[in-house]
């Protein structure tokens, strides 16, 4: 004999399983590899998920509504019966008909009688006591009894009537009540089906709506963009939408702006090596020409010829250098520095006579570096980096037209153990705020006409090439760039 604590078995959640399948497949079998099959078929396995949870307990309730309805039918016709002392075959039969039972039995306490009786049960498989069925218990009886197989039958004790002391006994055909019970589980299955199937569908045409078609928008944008990204048409037209894909839609917008303007940059830059790889063989020729003819003046007797003749030639060679390593910077690289001790006051001077600082009608030109400081660099690179500083100086302030205002730039410098600290500092408008981010890149130019933005990126290049760097000093009136050299490590 079996009782309520016996283990369960249960194989509805294996055919609610299939019916998810069934509903997915009918609703999205034409696109289960995607996106929006995949939300389907999580949602309808969601929603059978939800639908078993209240499965299990409606069951069991089920089968408590199912029992007490037979012990209440039986135990109104056994008091009747049992206060009248009649108990014709006729009501017995009519009884076990109407209640299903094999046999009924009423106790009331001092006596017990047998109401009616189709055969005598032979194999009681499990016995339930109403008054002690908790709601564990009557879930796991619901599912052994779901489970069940064979031709066995229950007892059922409970009271009959409300208010009645006496109990009944029934028993019934397991067969009987797990019709009934099979029969509930086919209809919740097919309203949890069409439940899911609705919900699914529902949300289904939500989700396409509010997220496919918008993650669609965003792939063929990339894609068109893709095709040709210097093509600043193709970039994304941003919708306004205020929730996180309307955040990707700005982010990716913007990132195909950025990326647009740097290939804009780069193909600029190609450019720009082009024609100058055109005009380079074209100007070497022409400096070895001018250098030849200076060297004929050399010999010219006049004291102004023998004076400026030399500075002339020194230009023409560095000129001539120049050329040879042109295209060093389109090569992202510069050759590595050949140090030497340098008098950095001498080349300060060096750059004022080439940019024609030491006799400027306008701007005045101030070398403070002390005597004897020494600066360890390559004596070509540390010149272009000083030309290169004094050149956007000089260039901003020849621009200034109000004559009241003082031009001056100024070069300075100090030794702080093993490392020379450089500033070179001009009265000017100062660096414009849009580009100081960007201050040492290539292309950023300020706001000198015909500039194209390279000096600056070519300084930073230098001066980190020495182990140094360089920066803007923002605390200082005008334009400040300080620079840091340290020497060489033996």
């Amino acid at each position: 004999m079996k009782h309520e604590g016996a283990p369960q078995g249960s194989v509805v959640p294996s055919d609610e399983e299939g019916g998810s399948a069934v509903a997915g497949d009918s609703f999205g079998q034409h696109r289960l590899g995607g996106l929006s099959g995949k939300l389907l078929l999580l949602t309808v396995a969601f929603v059978m998920l939800a639908e078993v949870c209240i499965y299990v307990p409606s069951i069991a309730n089920f089968r408590n509504t199912w029992l007490m309805d037979r012990l209440t039918t039986a135990g109104v016709a056994a008091s009747v019966l049992a206060e009248t002392n009649t108990i014709a075959p006729r009501l017995q039969e009519e009884l076990l008909r109407t209640t299903g039972a094999v046999a009924i039995s009423l106790d009331q306490g001092s006596r017990r009688s047998l109401i009616a009786m189709s055969s005598v049960p032979l194999n009681v498989d499990f016995v339930i006591d109403m008054g002690a069925v908790t709601p564990w218990s009557a879930i796991v009886n619901s599912f052994q009894l779901l489970t069940y197989g064979g031709d066995g039958v229950l007892r059922v004790i409970g009271a009959g009537q409300m208010g009645h002391t006496q109990k009944v006994d029934v028993v019934l055909p397991i067969a009987l009540l797990q019709k009934d019970m099979l029969a509930f589980s086919v209809r919740i299955l097919g309203l949890s089906l069409v439940i899911s199937v609705i919900t699914a569908s529902l949300v289904y045409v939500a989700l396409r709506a509010l997220f496919i078609r918008p993650l669609h928008r965003l792939t063929r944008s990339m894609e068109r963009f893709a095709e040709s990204p210097e093509d600043s048409s193709r970039i994304m037209a941003v919708s306004g939408r205020r929730d996180e894909l309307g955040d990707a839609e700005i982010r990716l917008a913007g990132m195909e702006e950025a990326l647009s303007r740097a290939l804009h940059q780069k193909q600029r830059l190609a450019d720009l090596g082009l024609a100058v790889s055109k005009i380079n063989h074209d100007l070497r020729n022409l400096l070895a020409s001018a250098q030849l003819f200076l060297e004929r003046l050399e010999h010219v007797e006049d004291p102004t010829v023998s004076r400026i003749a030399p500075k002339i030639l020194a230009t023409l060679d560095r000129a001539v250098g120049y050329t040879q390593a042109v295209m060093s910077y389109g090569k992202a690289q510069e050759r590595p520095p050949q140090r030497r001790l340098l008098a950095l006051r001498r080349v300060a001077d060096d750059a004022a006579d080439v940019l024609g600082l030491t006799d400027h009608d306008t701007v005045a030109f101030e070398n403070k570096v002390p005597e004897d400081i020494e600066i360890d660099a390559d004596p070509e690179q540390i010149f272009r980096v000083m030309v290169n500083l004094m050149r956007n100086a000089l260039q901003a302030l020849e621009a200034e037209k109000d004559k009241t205002l003082v031009c001056r730039i100024t070069v300075e410098a100090e030794r702080e153990g093993a490392c020379v600290r450089v500033r070179v500092t001009d009265t000017g408008p100062g660096i414009p705020e849009n580009i100081k981010k960007a201050l040492f890149k290539a292309f950023h130019s300020g706001s000198k006409n015909g500039g194209i933005g390279l000096g600056l990126a070519i300084v930073a290049e230098l001066v980190k090439a020495h182990g140094g760097s360089i920066r803007l000093d923002e605390t200082v009136p005008g334009t400040c760039f300080c620079l840091e050299v340290p020497d060489r490590t033996m």
